[in-house]
């Protein structure tokens, strides 16, 4: 199987090296290609580098790790090429106000993941994941002992659920599913119970992460 992981910034850096060390083919794409040539040269033979045109079609899954304002231009430009494909979105509805603080750059009522989803062709199979943790806490917990930590996924899809959770345990954690992709905004910073910045700032196992999918659910 082939992830491209459009995004070689912190979270798609990180993606791409808990998933190479998985024994997971990436084909990885950046807005400037001396990024994600770099990447794929450190990571080896099961990595490689393309333009964004050239890594979606070879590839299963398309991971697009960018900001939500980037996936909005971005995904109508290569909208055909996503056709039957599994969609990995870990954006969130972050801004920062003039003090630098994170507010959030979407109305309350509204999930990142319901915005990245309506750019998406209609075959297309949407899941968010891999954005509830900050990348260095990503970077740092991968096949955690004794308990792994867990990695929440929202989706109304079944070959969409079934990709992450493939891809969640390949980098070394436990899946846990928050819902469908009305349940999205409940794992997006800021605001989400379930977001790493909502659950108290704490890594959970799959125990804890599922009680607090039931314990918070609505």
């Amino acid at each position: 199987m082939t992830t491209a992981i459009v995004g070689v910034g912190n979270i798609g850096a990180v993606l791409a090296r808990h998933l190479v060390a998985g024994g997971e083919n990436v084909v990885l794409a950046g807005k400037g290609s001396a990024r994600a040539a770099e990447i794929a040269d450190e990571l080896g033979p099961l990595a490689r580098a393309a333009s964004v045109q050239d890594a979606i079609p070879d590839a299963d899954t398309v991971v697009f790790a960018v900001w939500l304002d980037a996936m909005r231009e971005l995904i109508p430009q290569v909208a055909p090429l996503l056709e039957g494909k599994v969609v990995i979105d870990p954006s969130n509805p972050i801004a920062f106000d003039e003090d630098g603080g994170l507010v959030r750059s979407l109305p309350e009522g509204e999930s990142a993941g319901s915005v990245a989803a309506a750019l998406l062709p209609e075959n297309a199979h949407y899941v968010k994941a891999f954005g509830t943790l900050a990348a260095e806490v990503l970077a740092a917990n991968a096949h955690r002992t004794p308990r792994r930590a867990a990695l929440f996924y929202a989706t109304d899809d079944e070959r969409a659920a079934a990709a992450a959770e493939r891809l969640i345990r390949t980098a070394g954690f436990d899946p846990v599913k928050a819902g469908g992709l009305a349940d999205a905004g409940r794992i997006e910073s800021p605001g989400g119970d379930l977001n790493q910045f909502g659950a108290d700032g704490e890594l959970v196992d799959v125990a804890q992460a599922t009680a607090a999918v039931h314990d918070s659910s609505h």
